[in-house]
């Protein structure tokens, strides 16, 4: 498994799990990029996860990505709206993930 760095903070450097690292093309007309990390627990990261989930619709120029970065924590993008995310477990935010591209851009995942 892939090792790699992760600044958390100005001075803090951790060591984080790849989790996830994969970019696909659906269709010749959808991205999909799953990006996660394991990292350290810290009060900008209490799940000791930190990730980015796209799916990006090339010719309606439309977008799904959630993510968790600081200060914002985990929340969902749907094209220009911003909605607050409840994480779980990494299991459950796939299953999310899907469901949101299904149900927005009726591409199964």
């Amino acid at each position: 498994m892939l090792i790699v760095l992760y600044w958390c903070g100005k001075t803090n450097i951790m060591k984080a799990k790849e989790i996830v690292r994969h970019k696909a093309e659906i269709q010749e007309r959808y991205i999909i990029e799953l990006v996660a990390h394991e990292i350290g627990r810290s009060k900008r990261y209490p799940q000791a996860i930190k990730y980015s989930l796209i799916c990006f619709d090339k010719n309606k120029k439309k977008k799904i990505l959630m993510d968790n970065h600081h200060p914002k924590g985990h929340h969902i993008h749907l094209d220009d709206e911003e909605i607050f995310y409840k994480f779980t477990t990494w299991e459950k935010l796939i299953v999310d993930f899907e469901k949101l591209v299904l149900d927005n851009m009726g591409v199964k995942l």
